[in-house]
């Protein structure tokens, strides 16, 4: 039956517009549940409309994972998945290297504009600890999950596809953008998620990954900073006290197995 809900591929740019337009629904949920109670003339509904937003919000990038955990077993959406590299293959697939840099960029963009001196959320110090934090959650579970899906790769190469690791890696730099310069401009979210979601087709159109390891890897990127964000100011009162000796933190890149990464190092 579910076949039946399954759409055959309307144009070329399926992938980006299906990823774009999942990813984005976070965003725009939390844009609007951040609008004032007066806003729009709603002001009976507001509050209700928020906590409809903030459900969405965690419900969005669960769903995603859970699409692609249900890939795994379901014979329709493997069919939609070899469709979608039939139709790419046809006209599209091609070796790049994009999507090992552009996978850093929202991030990039984030301390590089606390360097500016623009107001962020949170101080450096706590938005590099956020960041760690985030992407040693997101390497875990996509590892994790690699091990024991063992799903092989489009190309053959490997049997570790699922889920997408540079898209999960894209997608923490991107929710972890949208939360600390968000509530400046939802273009500045809207970029940095557009740039997550070309990492994701990147690695679809070189042959790396099936469709649903990369909404998948969305998706855990997503959560995984959704969830820091969500404990980290427990962590912060426990380990970090008053009285303590403050915590110095910094970001330097390096290049290793031809990826450029983020390090972080922390002194206690």
């Amino acid at each position: 039956m579910l076949k039946n809900f399954l759409p055959t591929i309307p144009d070329d740019y399926i992938i980006v517009r299906l990823l774009f337009l999942t990813a984005m629904f976070p965003v725009f949920g939390d844009v609007y549940a951040q609008t004032p109670d007066d806003s729009f003339d709603i002001r009976k509904t507001s509050t209700t409309t928020s906590a409809a937003c903030r459900t969405a919000n965690i419900a969005i990038p669960a769903l995603m994972l859970t699409y692609g955990v249900v890939s795994l077993s379901s014979s329709t959406l493997k069919r939609w998945d070899c469709q979608i590299k039939t139709e790419l293959y046809k006209k599209y697939i091609c070796p790049n290297r994009v999507d090992n840099y552009l996978q850093f960029v929202p991030a990039t963009a984030a301390f590089g504009m606390k360097a500016a001196e623009v107001e962020s959320v949170n101080k450096l110090q706590d938005m590099t600890v956020i960041y760690g934090l985030s992407n040693l959650l997101e390497t875990g579970v996509v590892y994790t999950l690699k091990t024991v899906s063992a799903r092989m790769r489009p190309n053959g190469a490997a049997n570790n596809s699922f889920p997408s690791g540079h898209t999960a890696t894209a997608f923490v730099a991107a929710e972890f953008l949208h939360r600390e310069y968000g509530d400046k401009s939802v273009w500045i979210s809207i970029g940095g998620y557009s740039v997550a979601t070309l990492v994701g087709a990147s690695r679809i159109l070189n042959n790396k990954h099936w469709f649903s390891d990369v909404v998948a890897g969305a998706g855990i990127g997503i959560f995984s900073v959704k969830i820091v964000y969500w404990v980290y100011p427990s962590l912060k009162k426990k380990f970090c006290k008053k009285e303590a000796k403050r915590m110095k933190s910094f970001v330097f890149p390096s290049y290793k197995n031809n990826a450029l990464c983020l390090n972080l190092a922390c002194e206690f």
